[in-house]
């Protein structure tokens, strides 16, 4: 027993040294885990200021490009009208109407993409130039943006702000003095962007401006911007309507577009535009019994799926004529579907068939596509872009950029002239850009 008691205390030295060894191990690795997370931390924290300081110098790049791109927008001159011009007064509908008993110029834009960031200050500055030459050249009564008036694609345009780029194209269109309006493109309002529609739609209809037209519509109809304006004579007959719709954006989970899978217009939007049809037919054959069918056209920016039924028996046709597709004008300059229509059906087509009082539909959303066709006659027609920034490479071609003219007569028929922004008479305040006037390879054959 003794002898175990001292081979107990002989061996406790040991355990003390061991024990000393193990703590100081232990506190070694602490403290190289305590280094670690103190270099980790200063990593993180680096990594943040520089992440803050980038999106400090980024945002105030992009405060002091858009208030450079605003100066710029209030820079150009006011458009000098003849005293003779038409001022839209509100009917007892509340829709803007316009009384005018010579040809009423119509100007389409579409599809303007002005970025609105820090990263495409230049090319918004092309787009404010090159609708400022079109407008004031044209001297238009009124004009209509099918669409993506803005592009907030972060990556391309350096922001998330899509009201950035309303403010800038706004400017512009007040400086100039040209009443205005627009329907909303896919682009417009992106899932990622601050703004959704029905924030977009108040600041254009309740921010006060004085030449801009836009109505958000009614509450019972799908989407913002659903309008009508109207031409009317001194008589007080109606000749020409001016449909505005919302063709609304991506559908089926395509959130942010990647996949192309774009929506239709809606059933309501199409009773909507029944029932106006019906009820301007019977007021103008109340006041003038032998007034037909009120004529119209309709304005929104994601193209109907006949445009694409058209252009492919078009060109399955070998580039001729069918029993009912007649080509007029333009080109599809668009690769893969050509024509990137609603994924969806509708009935809007058949219904403008049915009621015999819209002769012509315009769009834009497909940049490189301008061509005009009748189809079971009606006219469908792609308006010029003014694209500088959402296309790879597009600010450098110039066949597409331009404008669509339509001239409304007093007796309501209307002609529709493409106008290349490159022409001698459209004279810009700023310098144009040189360009490449491309050429387009004809699609031999169109197959799904």
């Amino acid at each position: 027993m003794e002898r175990c008691v001292i081979m107990a205390k002989s061996k406790a030295p040991e355990r003390e040294a061991y024990a000393a060894e193990v703590e100081e191990v232990s506190a070694g690795k602490k403290a190289k885990k305590g280094k670690k997370r103190r270099i980790g931390l200063k990593i993180l924290c680096g990594f943040l200021a520089l992440l803050i300081a980038f999106i400090g110098v980024t945002t105030l790049i992009s405060v002091i490009g858009d208030a450079a791109n605003k100066g710029k927008a209030k820079s150009f001159a006011e458009i000098d009208y003849p005293s003779d011009r038409p001022v839209p007064e509100k009917d007892i509908h509340g829709n803007y109407t316009f009384t005018v008993d010579r040809p009423f110029k119509v100007v389409q834009l579409t599809d303007v993409h002005i970025g609105g960031g820090w990263m495409c200050l230049k090319k918004d500055g092309m787009a404010l130039n090159a609708v400022a030459a079109m407008l004031t050249a044209e001297q238009p009564d009124l004009v209509i943006i099918t669409g993506d008036v803005g592009y907030p694609v972060p990556f391309q345009a350096g922001t998330f702000n899509n009201k950035a780029s309303a403010k800038i194209f706004a400017a512009l269109m007040e400086q100039l003095g040209v009443y205005w309006t627009l329907a909303f493109g896919n682009h417009d309002t992106e899932a990622y962007s601050y703004f959704n529609r029905e924030k977009m739609a108040d600041f254009y209809e309740n921010s006060g401006f004085e030449h801009c037209l836009f109505q958000r519509g009614p509450e019972s109809v799908d989407g913002y911007g659903n309008q009508i304006i109207n031409v009317k004579n001194s008589a007080g007959s109606i000749v020409q309507s001016l449909y505005l719709f919302d063709s609304h954006s991506y559908t089926d989970g395509d959130y942010f577009g990647v996949f192309w899978k774009y929506d239709n217009i809606h059933q309501n939007q199409i009773d909507w535009y029944k029932q106006n049809v019906e009820m301007y037919n019977a007021e103008n054959k109340k006041l003038h019994p032998n007034d037909g069918t009120v004529k119209s056209c309709a304005f929104f920016h994601i193209p109907l799926r006949e445009y694409k039924v058209a252009w492919e028996d078009y060109v399955n046709n070998g580039f001729k004529d069918t029993e009912n597709v007649k080509f007029k004008f333009g080109t599809a300059g668009e690769t893969g579907k050509v024509v990137y229509c609603g994924i969806g059906e509708d009935e809007l087509f058949e219904t403008i068939q049915q009621l015999g009082s819209t002769q012509a539909v315009f769009c834009g959303h497909d940049h490189y596509n301008d061509f005009s066709l009748e189809y079971h006659g009606v006219r469908l027609t792609y308006g010029k872009s003014v694209d500088y920034l959402a296309y790879p490479g597009i600010y450098k071609n110039g066949s597409q950029r331009g404008c669509t003219v339509i001239e409304i007569r007093p007796n309501g028929t209307a002609d529709i002239t493409p106008e290349s922004y490159y022409q001698d008479k459209y004279v810009s305040q700023y310098d144009k850009e040189t360009v490449t006037m491309q050429e387009v390879t004809p699609i031999t054959d169109i197959k799904e």
